[in-house]
């Protein structure tokens, strides 16, 4: 049980773990890369830990050493493993993995825990079908995964880019070993668009390019091949948005070293939004601080940004007035749905919140401490701890579900109460 205590005066500087989009994405294409590659500051959390462990189990070689990566590519020649593959609740981990075992020797089965088997993958599988994949997902359009190896020739096809982007990044980033090349074209809006970005940067540090046209196709060459690279690994901004929150929750200074102030990071947005409900932002040389300000509600959508929803939703919770946010239909399928995770830790704090499939509504007020319900989400659990900064009186009974993205998220809280190092 994790207690939190209220903090009178915030002046204090925190440091950003590496990103956990970057070192995932860097995992992946260093093991199809020829060569030994180099993944410098990497994140070493949960699913990263899954990542390193179902790629090795499919002939990558895997190594960390407290700060770095080393990986030996194999030049796109796996082979599939003997036993089911099993990657707790990595959503990327899994998904990414169903094409890459499309090219290994032999068939595979991908599976997880419970929640991973309420996330849906169907839309990954029929994609890959019309690009010579033969793979197979549970009756409820799930996981477990089983594929067939040996059969990624490639193509035309369509991707569905409602539910989630990891489908179309988890096509891209196997696409140059296929014989033909890959054009994917999306239907539907395109969520999460940032993070395909991600994919793509990724790639082209690697030595392959992928041709976007305005988010509606893209096109990879096939019969390519990665190039091992000694791969920089920024900082991530996702989880620092929990530490730019405290400041503008009770009114103080936060100070994030280890961010890239021009990151092309789409949680960045994040000090956008604090900014327009009144905070002030500055950014220099390896950080960014935030200075808090007597705030206003704001109405934004969010349909690019989803892992800052429950840190700009607690914001909100001690803004004046009303914040509404939209374009996150695509939260339900997250670690929990996210939509009625936060909804439901904020009526419990006392903050009068509406919510439906693809919105939230949150009337800012004075929240009090509860015991959180996390729903087994590290997002959940991180946010609702950085409210009870303001609130004290806070406990998160399952305190270790940040480890998924942020191991040491408390030991880097407790900066709050020291104020500068």
């Amino acid at each position: 049980m994790r207690k939190i205590d209220a903090v009178k005066k915030l002046d204090a500087v925190f440091t950003a773990p590496p990103s956990k989009a970057h070192t995932l994405r860097a995992l992946f294409i260093s093991s199809l890369a020829d060569g030994k590659s180099f993944l410098r500051n990497a994140l070493y959390a949960e699913d990263q830990k899954h990542a390193a462990n179902a790629l090795a189990s499919f002939g990558a070689g895997i190594d960390f050493d407290g700060l770095d990566f080393t990986v030996h590519g194999t030049a796109g020649k796996f082979n599939a493993p003997r036993k089911e593959v099993f990657v707790g609740n990595s959503g990327v981990t899994a998904r990414f993995l169903v094409p890459i075992a499309a090219l290994a020797k032999g068939d595979s089965v991908i599976t997880g825990d419970s929640r991973l088997k309420e996330r849906p993958v169907s839309g990954l599988v029929s994609a890959l079908d019309n690009l010579g994949v033969e793979a197979e997902a549970s009756d409820t359009g799930s996981f477990p995964v089983n594929v067939k190896g040996g059969g990624f020739e490639g193509g035309q096809t369509s991707v569905e880019g409602s539910k989630s982007s990891q489908f179309l990044s988890a096509i891209l980033v196997a696409a140059p070993y296929t014989e033909k090349g890959v054009l994917a074209k999306v239907s539907g809006e395109l969520k999460s668009r940032p993070y395909v970005n991600i994919t793509i940067d990724c790639m082209k540090s690697f030595g392959v390019s992928c041709v976007n046209h305005d988010y509606r196709d893209f096109f990879v060459k096939g019969k390519e091949m990665y190039k091992a690279q000694d791969y920089a690994i920024e900082g991530d901004y996702s989880s620092a948005s929990y530490f730019f929150a405290a400041a503008a929750i009770i009114g103080g200074k936060a100070r994030v070293n280890n961010l890239n102030p021009y990151s092309s990071q789409g949680d960045k947005k994040f000090l956008e939004l604090v900014s327009k409900m009144g905070c002030s932002v500055k950014k220099g040389k390896g950080f960014v601080e935030v200075k808090g300000k007597p705030m206003k509600g704001i109405s934004v959508d969010m349909a690019d940004c989803p892992d800052i929803v429950p840190s700009i939703a607690v914001v909100a919770s001690v803004a004046k007035g009303k914040t509404k946010i939209t374009g996150i239909s695509h939260l339900a399928a997250k670690e929990s749905n996210r939509i009625e995770s936060v909804a439901k830790n904020l009526e419990k704090c006392g903050v009068k919140c509406k919510h439906g499939s693809d919105f939230l509504e949150i009337d800012g007020g004075k929240p009090h401490g509860i015991a959180i319900d996390s729903f087994n989400d590290h997002r959940i659990a991180m946010a609702f701890s950085v409210l009870g900064l303001k609130t004290g009186g806070m406990s998160i009974a399952d305190e270790k579900v940040v480890a998924k993205s942020f191991p040491n998220f408390f030991g880097e809280l407790e900066n709050a109460y020291e104020g500068k190092k």
